[in-house]
């Protein structure tokens, strides 16, 4: 079976931007390698993303207290499952994220409100203790930032990789390979090295991990998003 890539593009600038450069390297090696693999991309800053608040909040807790969802709440709570599905139909992940003011676009933010839901990507259990429900995955993060933040003071103002890190893990993505593309904005000889050690550095990577044949590769899928199983 084809790998299932979701490209989730976190850009308003798409491929154009200095994030979606690097990203689109990495597509290119991986389907020179892979030419079945089955690349889906989510513009989040085009796409029609579901309301978290609303009607959706209150069928959100009904369902974590094992209530069921009011008719009226059904067809606006399905947003919510579609987007949910999308995520869990892939076996792999490329997030572009740009750094914004530290942290990650409030695109993203959103997305992941919309989608980490209890009963669909973590439950809990006999003790309260989360659990993640999401597993098998591998995630790529591609991500720019104006500095250089990898070491020095500035490091513990890097927001974003341990974020994102945190909350995909907190349901169950722990392979995850950050390329942090830095710095961009300093001058224009720094921010093309900086392109290019990225962009030679998810080639090495797509070498080095994207040579097994896609049918060898073992995931966890789900047939379909299926209803929350609260503990």
């Amino acid at each position: 079976m084809a790998t299932r890539l979701l490209h989730i593009v976190c850009t308003p600038r798409g491929l154009a931007s200095n994030t979606g450069r690097v990203s689109n390297t990495l597509l290119e090696e991986i389907e020179a390698r892979d030419p079945d693999v089955d690349i889906k991309t989510l513009d989040l800053f085009n796409a029609d993303l579901p309301a978290v608040a609303g009607t959706n909040i209150e069928a959100k807790y009904a369902l974590m207290t094992g209530q069921a969802i009011e008719d009226d709440a059904r067809k606006s709570w399905s947003d919510i499952e579609r987007s949910i599905e999308q995520f869990l139909d892939a076996d792999v992940y490329l997030l572009s994220v740009p750094m914004w003011n530290f942290g990650i676009p409030y695109v993203l933010k959103y997305y992941i409100d919309a989608i980490v839901q209890p009963g669909y990507l973590f439950s809990y259990d006999e003790h309260g203790v989360p659990r993640g429900l999401v597993h098998g995955r591998k995630m790529i993060v591609v991500t720019s930032r104006g500095a250089d933040y990898s070491a020095g003071p500035l490091s513990e103002f890097d927001f974003v990789e341990n974020y994102l890190r945190t909350v995909f893990g907190f349901v169950g993505v722990t392979d995850a390979t950050f390329f942090n593309v830095q710095p961009m904005d300093v001058s224009r000889d720094l921010r093309t090295a900086a392109i290019k050690k990225a962009s030679r550095e998810v080639r090495e990577w797509v070498a080095a991990n994207w040579a097994q044949p896609a049918e060898d590769l073992e995931f966890d899928l789900p047939d379909a998003v299926k209803p929350p199983e609260l503990v």
